[in-house]
């Protein structure tokens, strides 16, 4: 039984106790607790802290777990139903509506129910996080002296510097902020390069997170397709002169969710297109760090071949380590870094000193280089299970592109295919897929599912979510 479901179990098993003790009666104490229900010390705790923000108890340092009064009577709710004009009153007849639409980013957050399969995650299955090295090295960060200090705003000067030595090519430690990930990065840069309104233009399909910060920025998503070989120059062009759009946002390597790698043909010509049109190029470098073990030599960012500042380079610790490990980095040149710096400041002041120190300590660690080896190997073999279940299982599922990085496959339904009864047949199998949709600004042109490998604990849980998938095909697809 995982973590998740220990805890939903106990605090289920204590929620039907709880009669049976007075208010503000004392329950068994964590050890009791532990020795009677047979679960760990951290089952208990999350289990008492839960029913404490639920109100049913009252945990007191030092003294135990003991029965809350149950609230009084509930004043009557109020009328909000005045907010939905509020929120809607745009103040002018032109205005891009800001109303965001999350799913597609809650899709990958959500933790599935217990026995559900994880096709959906967006970040590393626990057995494949360096855990037992971010505890250590944030063990020995908290000792640093000043650790708990403020930080400089731009970051700490050896974690800029580390940054730009991964960008590469001209990028120097001057020009890095450091962000809280790289999605508060894509937020940051996107308030900073458009104004409310205006188009921005995107991969189509795209990272549904981008398209969500897009939208509640009030900007207009405007999609240009990409193929094997990334974004169409020609269909970029094209876009830019239609719509006099200032900011192009791609994922140049590994893309999400085709995994396409933009060609070396191709790089030259984006950067020439955004510079002529006078426009901004956002490089979301989000899987640099999770090149499988079979690829050979990765092209460098694109921000190492732009000497006039039209790229602004994103990229990200946390895919590669765990959701909470939220440390990223944001490159530019020209004033744009100082607008980019102001609104980071009013938006997070800073990203806490702990982990900085804590990312340093762990990337600066023997430990980091074989923790990347390791997930190179791991991903490899199970991106390969799952592509060889798929196609001797499901067939009828066209897999056009099998990348050597990233952490997920990008299939395409039959032409017809109700994606919305295919996600929620398999959710009903025991296995949770991401549907198409939500990766697309306009109407996409066939249904689609993204399958994550990273987030299974292996490839036994492959095949067994791909035999599940194969139900719920059957109940669609007939």
């Amino acid at each position: 039984m995982n973590q998740g479901s220990s805890v939903d179990a106990l605090v289920k098993s204590l929620k039907a106790e709880l009669d049976r003790y007075p208010i503000d009666g004392k329950l068994p104490s964590s050890r009791a607790m532990v020795e009677s229900y047979r679960v760990s010390p951290v089952t208990v705790a999350r289990a008492l802290a839960q029913l404490a923000a639920e109100g049913l108890v009252e945990t007191r340092p030092g003294a135990g777990a003991f029965r809350a009064q149950p609230p009084s009577n509930a004043p009557a709710p109020g009328d909000t139903s005045w907010q939905e004009v509020a929120l809607s009153a745009d103040g002018a007849t032109d205005a891009v509506p800001r109303a965001v639409d999350a799913s597609g980013v809650l899709v990958t957050l959500a933790a599935p129910a217990p026995g559900v399969i994880e096709f959906n995650s967006g970040y590393l299955h626990s057995s494949l996080q360096p855990e037992q090295a971010m505890s250590a090295a944030l063990a020995r960060a908290g000792r640093r002296p000043g650790a708990w200090g403020r930080p400089p705003v731009d970051g700490l000067p050896e974690l800029r510097e580390w940054f730009a030595r991964g960008i590469g090519g001209p990028v120097t430690a001057a020009e890095v902020l450091v962000t809280a990930g790289g999605q508060s990065a894509l937020t940051t840069a996107l308030r900073a390069l458009a104004p409310p309104g205006a188009p921005v233009l995107v991969e189509s399909p795209t990272y549904p997170g981008m398209l969500a910060i897009a939208r509640a920025a009030g900007l207009r998503p405007v999609p240009v397709p990409v193929d094997s070989d990334g974004v169409r120059p020609e269909l970029l062009a094209a876009a830019f002169r239609a719509t006099g759009a200032g900011v192009f946002v791609c994922q140049p390597l590994f893309q999400n969710p085709t995994g396409a790698v933009l060609s070396a043909a191709r790089r030259p010509d984006v950067l020439r297109i955004a510079r002529e049109a006078g426009a901004f190029v956002v490089e979301d470098d989000f899987v640099r760090r999770l090149v499988h073990q079979d690829a050979g030599p990765l092209p460098r960012p694109l921000a190492t071949d732009d000497r006039d500042g039209v790229v602004v380079h994103v990229c990200s610790l946390t895919k590669a380590t765990s959701p909470s490990l939220r440390v990223g980095g944001l490159a530019a040149r020209g004033p744009v870094l100082e607008r980019l710096r102001a609104i980071q400041v009013v938006e997070s002041f800073f990203v806490p000193r702990p982990l900085q120190e804590a990312t340093l300590e762990l990337v600066g660690s023997p430990a980091w280089s074989r923790h990347l080896r390791s997930v190179a190997v791991e991903l490899r073999d199970r991106r390969d299970a799952l592509a060889a279940a798929l196609r001797r299982d499901l067939p009828e599922l066209a897999l056009p592109h099998i990348p050597t990085g990233g952490y997920h496959l990008w299939l395409r339904l039959p032409d017809g295919t109700d994606e919305r009864a295919v996600v929620a047949a398999a959710l009903r199998a025991g296995v949770a897929v991401a549907p198409g949709r939500p990766y697309f600004s306009a109407e996409p042109p066939a249904p689609h599912l993204r399958l994550s490998f990273a987030g299974v604990a292996g490839t036994e849980e492959i095949g067994e979510g791909v035999r599940r998938l194969r139900e719920a095909c059957d109940t669609v697809l007939g």
